[in-house]
């Protein structure tokens, strides 16, 4: 008999690549989610009845933070990652077989904005600010409580590079020519936005942000890595331990489209785009420099550890999908 599988908030790319993933290797896969899913959020005894005896369980649920901060917004973040959380644990307290390994989401985010080093789950510095109080509550949630039959790991994941992530806008801007480095500059703060946390300080210059990154396939391999850990608990970064930074990345972009110029996107540029499409600038000017220390420790061994490899696979399938569908 195969394995029993949840997974929470599957609706993303993330979450449909390990539910195909997991159905591929024979395992029962259940959902839970707002729609679509096998349970819902508001069902508290489907919740229970799903997770008990289950093997493993993956809560990915969410708002998406590529949303413009608004008051309304920012509640629902708030609210998605914490209500969810706490639902699946009070589901797996209340269980007579409790599953034995919980994953839930967190975000490499939850660590200052770093230029000078980078942040190990170690020696890193938690950070300030919305983004980073979101990420605190959303794992003081996750680890509130008692749950002596199931082992918890934060999963504090990099930007997630696959066919549907945040690459997929950045190579339609650089296939027209915008694939610059986002350039950060000085901008006025409000102080609605100040008292908010919403507002990115200007910090690093000319696109030298620190860019960590992971490739899909590796979330899967550390998600199955960590599986035969039952000595590792806590949080765990999910990054590659190749960080790059902004300017380098997207000109590794350039090279592996072939587009051999691309225009910088300067701050004042950044602001008024981002009021427009409704996102916030912090997402690309923010400097992430995050290592996967207790993975490397553990013997981890990263199937993309280099940015240029990475963006190949993924481009390259892309291509590959294009090609097939347009037969």
């Amino acid at each position: 008999m195969g394995e029993r599988i949840v997974i929470a908030g599957a609706s993303g790319f993330i979450g449909r690549y390990l539910a195909e993933h997991y159905r591929a290797q024979g395992a029962t896969v259940r959902l839970i989610g707002r729609s679509g899913a096998d349970v819902r959020w508001d069902d508290a005894a489907g919740i229970r009845a799903a997770v008990s005896g289950a093997d493993l369980v993956i809560n990915l649920a969410g708002k998406s933070v590529n949303c413009r901060y608004g008051d309304a917004e920012r509640a629902e973040i708030f609210r998605s990652r914490l209500e969810t959380t706490r639902a699946l644990r009070e589901a797996i307290a209340a269980s007579d077989a409790p599953p034995p390994l919980w994953f839930n989401a967190s975000t490499a985010t939850i660590y200052r904005h770093a230029e000078d080093r980078p942040m190990t789950e170690s020696t890193g510095e938690l950070g300030t600010g919305f983004s980073v109080n979101v990420a605190k509550a959303w794992e003081r949630e996750f680890f509130a409580g008692e749950l002596p039959g199931t082992r918890r790991v934060a999963l504090r994941m990099a930007i997630v590079l696959g066919d549907g992530s945040a690459l997929v806008p950045l190579m339609m801007l650089t296939r027209f020519g915008l694939g610059g480095p986002q350039r950060d500059g000085r901008w006025f703060a409000t102080t609605a936005r100040r008292n908010a946390g919403t507002f990115h300080e200007f910090r690093a210059r000319g696109g030298r942000q620190k860019f960590s990154w992971v490739h899909i396939r590796d979330v899967l391999g550390a998600i199955e890595f960590l599986r035969a850990r039952e000595d590792i608990a806590g949080p765990v970064n999910i990054a590659a331990p190749n960080p790059s930074d902004n300017r380098t990345m997207m000109a590794t972009l350039r090279r592996v489209l072939g587009v051999p110029v691309g225009l910088p996107a300067y701050r004042w540029m950044l602001e008024i785009g981002s009021a427009v499409i409704r996102t916030e600038t912090e997402l690309v000017l923010k400097s992430r420099w995050v290592l996967p220390e207790r993975l490397l420790e553990a013997g981890y061994d990263f199937a993309f550890p280099e940015l240029e490899p990475a963006l190949r696979d993924i481009v390259g399938a892309r291509e590959l999908l294009r090609g097939t569908a347009s037969r």
